[in-house]
């Protein structure tokens, strides 16, 4: 998808008044941790065997669930069955452990297959209900939206109202848009401008979990977060989302590299948010046995 073109240089000029929006998001009643470090958890099952998120304990501070989706016509599901089904018995078992550690669970909403938005943008009384009663029956902390599809700003901040006064200040909301949308060089997450999306409800979103991959920015350097920063976000807000094995997207970072790249953002921006990884089954294992030993390093590598 072609990208806009970059923004006017006077366009940095609201750089300070979204600053200033951010620091009022920051008041959140929930407190947050000096670096996030957070897990994506969409492959339950690999090769037929389960993958526990149980080694992520005292490591991740977030695990988003992946992907929960809004079918037209019927009920929501986790992946391609409903979220009762027997197959994520342990799962939700072993979540619940991981709660109990300290580690936070949200539902990921969204990503690459289309039509939840798409439902919620149609039918948001029909649909919505689906999303919040899952999150309640599932005692989950929070929600991650991954939009994917046309979702206008509107829209968005519809949602993002309606879970705000549903579950409260505690409740994390997250975003998770391609890092170029927040740096003013594309809108392929929803199709409006996250910048205008921060001034006005940067009170109310807990920060953002961004695609540095896939063609949308990488983490081989601190460039592309720095442009993200330029155009106003405060690093307290943008977590830096990678992929954590070559076969997952393009722009994988190898973990020397990306030790070096984290170092720097928490020495160039000291309120730096932290670091994302997708996924977990897979992430390429650093100086440990499982793919948990990723997050850790990354964690490490932060301070």
């Amino acid at each position: 998808m072609t990208g806009r073109l970059a923004r006017a240089c006077t366009a940095l000029l609201a750089t300070g008044a979204l600053a200033l929006s951010a620091g009022t998001a920051s008041a959140h009643a929930h407190s947050a941790p000096a670096h996030h470090v957070v897990a994506y958890y969409q492959t339950q099952y690999s090769n037929g065997s389960y993958v526990s998120p149980l080694p992520l304990k005292g490591t991740a501070t977030d695990i988003e669930l992946a992907a929960f989706h809004l079918n037209a016509g019927s009920g929501i599901t986790l992946n391609d069955d409903p979220p009762s089904a027997a197959t994520y018995t342990q799962m939700w078992r072993d979540l619940a452990a991981l709660q109990k550690s300290g580690s936070k669970v949200e539902a990921m909403l969204g990503g690459a297959a289309q039509g939840s938005y798409a439902d919620l943008h149609n039918d948001f009384n029909t649909y919505y209900p689906q999303l919040r009663d899952t999150l309640r029956t599932y005692h989950l902390n929070g929600v991650d939206l991954d939009i994917e599809e046309t979702f206008s700003l509107a829209d968005t901040e519809h949602l993002i109202k309606q879970l705000r006064t549903d579950f409260g200040s505690d409740f994390v909301i997250t975003l998770a848009p391609v890092a170029s949308d927040l740096s003013g060089g594309s809108s392929f997450s929803g199709g409006f401008d996250y910048s205008q999306l921060e001034h006005a409800m940067g009170s109310r979103i807990s920060w953002y979990n961004a695609q540095f991959y896939c063609g949308w920015g990488d983490l081989s350097d601190t460039s592309a977060y720095d442009a993200v920063v330029q155009n106003g976000f405060s690093p307290s807000r943008v977590v830096a989302g990678t992929v954590t094995n070559a076969a997952n997207c393009d722009g994988y970072v190898d973990p020397g590299t990306l030790s070096s790249t984290l170092g720097s953002l928490v020495g160039e921006y000291p309120g730096f948010a932290g670091v994302a990884g997708w996924e977990y089954f897979n992430a390429v294992p650093v100086n440990g046995t499982g793919p948990a030993s990723w997050y850790a390093a990354a964690k490490q590598d932060m301070g």
